[in-house]
């Protein structure tokens, strides 16, 4: 099926078909032997995500790293220059002696300093430097260090470097999760396929406890169906490692769900736990993927207290009405009921706090490490037997470390 012809999922966002830069078969041969006599660039976890989402088209319309004009745009407005609404900068940086070599029309290979793979190449338009603080302050509403996704952008590069990408590598992730890594073009196949016009997306970088089920559920009442879409990418310490939660999701998603009604997938990137913005880049990027929604739910993307708990179904009403074609689905708080005996939310139920029980990731991550009982209303025993299993694997150290980071995130 020709998904631009035919399909009637939603379109890619600012284009009428996704635009992957990844080079294949002898364009790519030839790209990565002029690229091994290139001035090499070294990129940073998140930078090599970014850099793998443009490959695959999860970045269309973009051709490569900002430059200054969109950086500041988009940080102020959430836009391009050219007006296409994007939430959040993707921009690459450098020290600057790295920077002082490297001037418009220059060829650069950007590589992975972990395996010393060459990423991509790119012509250079432009360096520029940029205000950390200031990007911090409008994506992250803060500057406190203490915020993870703050560090990153304080840790890189003093310089940026912007230009077009020619990528030649996915990394190692279909290696590493050959059942669940896909592109956009493969879940459009796989919505298409199944005869799906309507997709939620749920976000997922934790395993799936019975609140989630409830959400995931809930869209399916309303969509074709739900895309479980498991980051794949770097986490903070003291967070469950991709491989572990995706054993845990396909036990909920096989015993506990109706079969063809969810797709399970993940993705490159890294969290940058940037809240209501970072909720806008996932309902944008997984309009590429094909969803049209994205399900919402409390502290989206959040970190620590650094966002109010409905911050990001708010920043939605906030943005012009055209931004994007996936839409959100905001769900409510959601717990565990005594008397309702049901997953139920503010919305559905009467009864006060000493009858629920309140559900989160972080504090199933506590109570697995500290080896505490968790209540059959909080998590499926399939997926226990799973988190279990990883939580006595650890050592005594890796242990102490998960708890003093479990209660950092949701």
């Amino acid at each position: 099926m020709s998904q631009h012809a035919t399909s009637q999922l939603v379109k890619p966002h600012g284009a009428d078909q996704l635009r992957p830069l990844l080079l294949e078969g002898a364009a790519r041969d030839a790209e990565l032997k002029k690229a091994s006599g290139l001035p090499k660039i070294p990129l940073s976890s998140r930078e090599a995500g970014d850099l793998i989402m443009l490959g695959i088209g999860g970045f269309t319309p973009l051709q490569g790293f900002m430059g200054a004009a969109d950086w500041k745009s988009v940080c102020d407005h959430m836009q391009l220059t050219d007006g296409l609404f994007w939430p959040i900068p993707i921009t690459l940086s450098c020290t600057s002696d790295q920077a002082a070599q490297l001037t418009p029309g220059v060829e650069i290979a950007l590589v992975d300093p972990r395996s010393d793979q060459i990423m991509a190449t790119m012509t250079v338009t432009e360096t520029y430097t940029i205000d950390k603080a200031h990007e911090c302050e409008q994506v992250f509403r803060t500057t406190d260090e203490g915020h993870p996704g703050v560090r990153m952008v304080t840790d890189q590069g003093d310089v940026n470097i912007a230009g077009p990408v020619r990528v030649l590598s996915e990394g190692d992730f279909a290696e590493r999760f050959p059942d669940i890594y896909m592109t956009p073009a493969e879940t459009r196949k796989v919505f298409e396929d199944n005869g799906w016009s309507t997709v939620a997306a749920f976000q997922t970088r934790n395993p799936m406890h019975r609140s989630h089920e409830h959400l995931a559920k809930t869209a399916i009442e309303v969509c074709d169906g739900v895309l479980i879409h498991s980051l794949l990418g770097q986490l903070k310490p003291g967070d469950i490692p991709a491989d572990v939660r995706s054993r845990a999701i396909d036990e909920l998603i096989d015993n506990y769900f109706v079969k063809n009604t969810v797709v399970h997938a993940g993705y490159p990137l890294d969290m940058r736990y940037a809240g209501p913005r970072e909720a806008l880049l996932h309902a944008l990027f997984r309009q590429n993927y094909g969803c049209s929604h994205l399900i919402v739910g409390r502290d989206h993307a959040g970190v620590a207290d650094f966002y109010g708990p409905f911050d990001a179904h708010k920043i939605f009403d906030e943005i012009p009405e055209d931004a994007l074609l996936t839409q959100p689905l905001k769900m409510d708080w959601t717990f565990w009921c005594h008397r309702c005996e049901d997953i139920v939310s503010e919305r559905t139920c009467p009864h006060g706090n000493d009858e629920r029980l309140f559900l989160s990731g972080s504090k199933l991550r506590k109570m697995l490490s500290e080896g505490d009982e968790v209540p059959l209303q909080f998590s499926r025993t399939e997926v226990l037997a799973v988190l279990r299993d990883y939580y006595a694997s650890l050592a005594d150290e890796d242990k102490v470390e998960v708890k003093l980071q479990g209660h950092s995130a949701r």
